[in-house]
């Protein structure tokens, strides 16, 4: 209804050995970050929800890997088989359910403590950069910007204006992830007690991918029977009659803020396929929320085996994204990215400078390449500007 916008960030895939509180703290606070240039850019609310507390399994092209000659069960994320590269790690383990539905209990008390326990304190912005986005052109933009809220806020304060109060010292924080591992979700979904409506208890916000949107798959099947927010991944491949086809599925009451569509394409694809397909859903006045997902329609190989993302192909996606939905006269809703609050060397580019030389300097990811820090900070402000643009402010 173009009254806000939603980011949606965090991990390609959760792991067991990484789970540490610093990392949910940092990728978190990369978050406020982001919303806090955005909400300031676009003067609306944003609504923020991490890719956490559940998002373990992953889709793979492959059902195999092969190395030297040795084929064995691909990699599905740590509630399904383990990395190591033996017919041991890579059996299907159920067990590992149980340990992934821990970890995301922990996570998200975690998470509810530094959204409400004071950590998420608007007056606290300064101290939401980090040691190694501090020093870049995108940290000392945001230095600059968190001085133009502390005005503001000494202003509030000056006419007598609360800033103690919940709304300036804590945040709605949510969480989703991937509808993959059905019996996962299954075994998590519960009947309300009062509405009699079923909810999927594993996260707020569950979205289907692109290899599982079947319209006679069971992942559909799922979602049509729950509650929650719902999202689905689109690319080039879905047509427009199968897009209203799968809203109608998956959102039949046609519910505004039910379902979001979120697109994954590569620039030159969504400029192509992306008015299609919002003219089918204005024609038939379905109610849905547009997010752009920059990341998953540019993956790419390089030459010593590094899965990488060029933040030039990112940032062309995202701006065809908001010069698809200006043309068309919709609205641009949200983005959805894949990164860490850590200073990796994942994706190629942006003020970080990574190369293809220096991936393998801080390569972590156990699946596909993030943002780091910095790169994910001027993604923010690029969206900040875009969203002025349209509501005709002044460049930050």
């Amino acid at each position: 209804q173009g009254q806000g916008f939603v980011l949606m960030g965090g991990d390609c895939a959760e792991s067991f050995k990484e789970f540490h509180v610093n990392h949910i703290r940092d990728t978190f606070r990369v978050i406020m970050q982001m919303a806090l240039v955005m909400t300031f850019g676009s003067a609306m609310p944003v609504v923020k929800i991490g890719r956490m507390a559940g998002q373990f399994a992953k889709p793979r092209s492959e059902p195999n890997e092969v190395i030297d000659g040795v084929s064995l069960p691909s990699y599905r994320g740590d509630n399904v088989n383990a990395e190591d590269f033996t017919a041991e790690s890579r059996r299907n383990n159920p067990h590992l359910m149980v340990d992934a539905y821990y970890q995301s209990a922990q996570t998200l008390n975690i998470l509810r403590a530094f959204s409400t326990g004071g950590f998420a304190d608007i007056s606290r912005l300064h101290a939401w950069n980090l040691d190694f986005v501090e020093d870049t052109e995108e940290g000392s933009r945001y230095q600059k910007l968190a001085g133009k809220i502390d005005e503001s806020l000494r202003f509030m304060k000056a006419i007598g204006i609360d800033t103690s109060n919940p709304a300036f010292t804590s945040v709605d924080f949510y969480t989703a992830h991937e509808c993959l591992l059905l019996p996962y979700e299954q075994a998590l979904t519960r009947q309300d007690s009062t509405t009699g409506k079923w909810y999927d208890c594993s996260s707020h916000m569950l979205w289907v991918g692109e290899r599982t949107r079947d319209l006679d798959g069971a992942h559909l099947e799922f979602t049509r029977g729950i509650g929650n927010p719902l999202g689905v991944k689109v690319s080039d491949k879905c047509t427009p009659e199968e897009l209203l086809r799968i809203i109608e599925t998956m959102n039949p009451q046609n519910v505004p803020g039910k379902l979001s569509i979120i697109v994954r394409m590569g620039a030159d694809k969504l400029r192509k396929n992306l008015p299609g397909l919002i003219r089918a859903v204005q024609r038939e006045g379905k109610a849905v929320v547009w997010i752009s997902d920059p990341v998953h329609g540019n993956t790419r190989k390089t030459d010593t085996g590094f899965k990488t993302r060029d933040f030039d192909n990112i940032r062309a996606e995202l701006r065809a994204f908001f010069d698809v939905h200006d043309e068309m006269g919709s609205h641009p809703g949200g983005v959805h990215v894949e990164m860490t609050g850590e200073d990796v060397t994942e994706c190629t580019g942006g003020v970080s400078a990574v190369n293809d030389e220096t991936l393998k300097h801080r390569y972590n990811t156990a699946c596909d390449p993030r943002l780091n820090g910095s790169q994910a900070l001027e993604l923010a402000f690029l969206i900040a500007e875009r969203m002025r643009l349209r509501t005709g402010l002044p460049p930050l």
